[in-house]
């Protein structure tokens, strides 16, 4: 099984006000971070099934991250204060969850881990 390689997507990058280097920094951190963890895993994976699992566990996390960060925006904007970094977050886990489906032998077995996890929650969709 091939390695993941995750990249921080330019569009990200340029919505952060230019003074702002620490952001970019964390930002890169969070990307090599994710990426090295998904890339062990697939490492330690005996079959394509197995790292697919741990992979939809890395993308139902930065998904609960994109909610978090969603919630973020109105509130900040009630407050008066600029929304900027909870939308760079939150797109920035949108991306990263976008570019592991491009990876060809890693989107058939997302797909069919996630569905296996619908049936197995216990939810039936009616024909």
């Amino acid at each position: 099984m091939e390695h993941v390689s995750l990249g921080v997507p330019r569009g990200v990058l340029e919505s952060l006000p230019e003074e702002e280097d620490a952001a970019e920094m964390d930002i890169h951190r969070a990307v090599d971070g994710i990426e090295r963890r998904i890339n062990d895993a697939i490492d330690e994976a005996d079959d394509p099934g197995e790292a697919a699992s741990y992979v939809v566990d890395a993308i139902e996390h930065m998904e609960s991250r994109m909610e978090r960060y969603d919630e973020f925006v109105p509130e900040l904007r009630a407050w008066g204060q600029s929304p900027i970094y909870a939308m760079a977050w939150r797109n920035l886990y949108a991306e990263l969850i976008a570019q592991l489906y491009q990876e060809e032998w890693l989107a058939e077995e997302l797909d069919r881990e996630r569905n296996y996890r619908l049936v197995d929650d216990g939810i039936r969709f009616d024909g």
